[in-house]
């Protein structure tokens, strides 16, 4: 984290309609559920790309 008021938050809307504010570095990037951890080779997922749509201005 940074200095006070140096984090830029943007919204983003789940999968419900729910709204909830992030980083701006995080908001491209979401976290997979349970059934989607693991990618086809075995590797663990950290991240997964976040659909435009759920980007509420």
């Amino acid at each position: 984290m940074g200095k006070t008021g140096s984090i830029i938050w943007v919204k983003v809307k789940g999968r419900k309609g729910n709204a909830k504010r992030v980083e701006n570095g995080l908001s491209t990037k979401a976290h997979p559920g349970p059934a989607q951890r693991f990618t086809s080779s075995g590797h663990k997922r950290r991240y997964m790309k976040r659909s435009p749509k759920a980007l509420s201005k």
